[in-house]
Formats: C-alpha cells, sequence, structure tokens
C-alpha cells in the first residue's frame, strides 16, 4: 500500500512537471499577447487539476497492471514451447503455427484504440464540427479497425522475416490512391487518426508485443524486425477511415439514386 501511494505521488509530481510547461505557454500567451483575462478562471484552474489528477491515475494503472500483463502475454503466446510444445524447437519458422498471435494482434491492437483518450477526444470534436455527419463510434470504430488490422499485418511481417519498406510503401500507395477518390472532409482528420491512435495505452503494449515476437523467433533480430509496429498502427487507419467514409458515401448516393428511381415510377 505504501508503495502505491508513492507511485502515486511520484507520477503525480511527474506529471505536474510535464503539464506545467502548457499552462505556461497557454497562460502567458493569454496575458501577455492576447492581453485579456481568462474567462471562467476558477473552472479553468478546476479542469486542470481534474487533469492532472485523471493523468496521474491513468498512468499508475497503466505501469502496475496493463504494462505488466501486455508483456506478459506477448511473451507466452511467442514462447516456443506455447507454439510448439514442451520441449520442442522448429527448425524452420512457419507462419501458419502464429495464429493466435495474430489473433491477440488483433485483439490487442482493437481493443487498446477504443480505450485511447485522445482518439475519444478527437472524435468528439470532428462530430461537433461536422454537425454531426462524423459520428463518434463509427470513427472510432473505423480507426481501431485499421490499427487492428496494422498491428496483425506487422506481426506477420516479423514472423515471416519480409522487409518492412515493402509493406509501408504499398501502404502509402494506397494511401495516395485514396486521397484522389475520398470525400474531402475525410482526408485531414484520416491522416491525423494515425498520430492520435499511437499514444500512451498503445505504443507500449504493442511495442512489447514486437519485441517478444522478435526474441522468442529464431534469427530475428530485436532491433530490424522487433520495432516497426507502430508504423503499422499509423498507417493503415488512415487507409480504413477513408475507406470508412467512401463506403457511406457509395451507400449515400446509392441510397438516395433508389430514391430517385422510386419516385419516378
Amino acid at each position: 500500500m505504501n508503495k502505491l501511494l508513492t507511485d502515486i505521488f511520484h507520477v503525480t509530481m511527474g506529471t505536474v512537471l510535464d503539464v506545467l510547461p502548457i499552462v505556461v505557454i497557454i497562460f502567458g500567451f493569454q496575458f501577455l499577447v492576447i492581453r485579456k483575462p481568462v474567462p471562467n478562471p476558477g473552472k479553468v484552474i478546476l479542469g486542470f487539476f481534474y487533469v492532472l489528477i485523471g493523468l496521474a491515475l491513468f498512468l499508475v494503472g497503466l505501469e502496475e497492471a496493463l504494462f505488466p500483463l501486455g508483456e506478459l502475454m506477448a511473451k507466452q503466446l511467442t514462447n516456443p514451447e506455447f507454439i510448439y510444445g514442451a520441449g520442442k524447437v522448429a527448425e524452420v519458422v512457419h507462419w501458419q503455427d502464429y495464429k493466435w498471435v495474430y489473433l491477440f494482434a488483433l485483439a490487442i491492437g482493437f481493443s487498446t484504440t477504443i480505450a485511447e483518450p485522445s482518439l475519444l477526444a478527437v472524435a468528439i470534436k470532428a462530430n461537433e464540427v461536422s454537425g454531426g455527419v462524423i459520428g463518434i463510434n463509427g470513427l472510432r470504430i473505423a480507426v481501431a479497425l485499421g490499427v487492428a488490422i496494422g498491428i496483425g499485418l506487422g506481426t506477420f511481417r516479423i514472423v515471416t522475416g519480409t522487409n518492412l519498406e515493402y509493406y509501408i510503401i504499398t501502404g502509402y500507395v494506397i494511401v495516395i490512391i485514396q486521397t484522389l477518390f475520398a470525400p474531402k472532409m475525410i482526408i485531414a482528420l484520416a491522416y491525423d487518426s494515425g498520430g492520435v491512435t499511437t499514444s500512451t495505452v498503445t505504443v507500449p503494449l504493442v511495442t512489447a508485443l514486437g519485441l517478444g515476437l522478435a526474441t522468442t523467433i529464431p534469427g530475428r533480430s530485436a532491433v530490424l524486425d522487433g520495432f516497426g509496429l507502430i508504423a503499422f498502427a499509423s498507417l493503415c487507419p488512415i487507409i480504413s477511415v477513408m475507406a470508412y467514409a467512401q463506403l457511406s458515401e457509395w451507400k449515400n448516393k446509392r441510397a438516395a439514386h433508389k430514391a430517385a428511381v422510386q419516385q419516378a415510377e
């Protein structure tokens, strides 16, 4: 209990130091550049207090529970004894043997993205500024599916030992083509969605999975192969969000065309 309280205190102090530059810049510009008092100062101060407490408890929770559990799961699922049986080591790696790893990668990619506070905040703001055209849950699910597919594809790359650049170049070619045909309103948001997802919850778990795979699969390098999953987590949501917008636009046009045909008849 004393260790937990000590950890909470140290994390809170660290959070205060991390947030302090933001506070200084915001209030500095408000008083020195804009030269107007802060509206509702009591509400603003209370909001900052909630942010500090929430971030501190969130970080402690990640450190005490989520990070160790994710690292343990990654090590267990990538353990050769779990995949091939006790006392057995495969001389040749077959990508089909790692089906549970792919399933875990898909599940952890989707769940961590849904849990990202930054994604929820962006989805709420996008819903507000678009007048409800962009749905909060629709955007979150589209991004989460993109991250899940990206992490699954990234684990497949590590298992097979193929080059990272081939996947990334192909992905960005798809993004360029989609950009030409996707609704203009969604393009900027889609490009930002990749960065929004790679935040506090997703990065540590995904990195642990990549390093776990690279250190347990024969012939893989932790440096060359263990990293790179975050690149997939940043790229694939761009594709999935634009695909979601394109599918929605196609369905709306189809419904409008069907209604027009029925009205003409």
